[in-house]
């Protein structure tokens, strides 16, 4: 593996963690705030589907997207028959992988963070005549940016080291879906390339870890932020 193709790799694992969190923040915001918000029948079921894929085997989910998407798939024949899109072995597919194992982790923070905002808050702006709209941006989403932050980061990292999923939906082609840990592992068959997989390795760890400080460092500025703001009111 020479350097252009590290890059590539590196590029391109980065590219589907982030389109992969982005698509996936803003389904679990609304998901979030109305299951916090509200009591329906099914709920627990719901919480347990939404969970789903952090205790299933890594290949599990993978293997439903295929006979979901895939090209012979439920939804996925219909897609192929009626515009030619084939979803199933493609850079979407690896977006999609990645966005269904890291789903649960952006909810779980964001959730934690929600269910922590007083209600009452929300209840005295709606009485002022605001409505749920402003409420939720004005309010809600200020209060929960911390776990929004922590959701962000674990998404992301997740989708960096995607493996099961990945593999069975999207393949192992390279420049197209082999990320990280799959070029580890195809560099790994290989005896006398361990360096390479060993550098790739490195990489994944000094992003996630970048990722990681990033989180501490803007949550810091945020509680300094507030703990001033509080100080400056009294």
């Amino acid at each position: 593996m020479n350097s252009s193709e590290i890059l590539t790799t590196l590029f391109l694992s980065i590219r589907i963690g982030v389109i992969a969190t982005a698509l996936n923040l803003p389904l679990a915001l609304i998901l979030v705030y109305w299951m916090t918000r509200h009591d329906f029948r099914g709920k627990n079921l719901l919480d347990g589907l939404i969970n789903l894929p952090l205790v299933m085997p890594p290949v599990t989910p993978g293997y439903l997207l295929l006979l979901i998407l895939g090209k012979r798939g439920w939804i996925g024949s219909i897609f192929f028959s009626l515009f030619g899109l084939r979803i199933a072995f493609t850079t979407a597919a690896a977006v999609i992988a990645s966005m269904v194992v890291s789903f649960p982790l952006i909810v779980r923070s964001i959730r934690i963070s929600m269910e922590m905002v007083d209600p009452r808050l929300e209840k005295a702006a709606l009485t002022l005549g605001a409505d749920r709209k402003a409420v939720f941006f004005r309010i809600t989403l200020p209060l929960v940016i911390p776990g929004v932050i922590n959701g962000v980061v674990l998404g992301f990292a997740r989708s960096l080291g995607e493996f099961g999923a990945t593999v069975t939906f999207a393949g192992n082609i390279q420049g197209i879906t082999r990320t990280i840990p799959l070029s580890v592992y195809s560099l790994l068959q290989v005896p006398g390339r361990e360096n390479e997989a060993g550098l790739l390795v490195l990489f994944s760890i000094l992003i996630s870890f970048a990722a990681m400080f990033a989180s501490a460092f803007l949550n810091s500025k945020l509680q300094k932020g507030r703990h001033k703001q509080h100080e400056s009111s009294f």
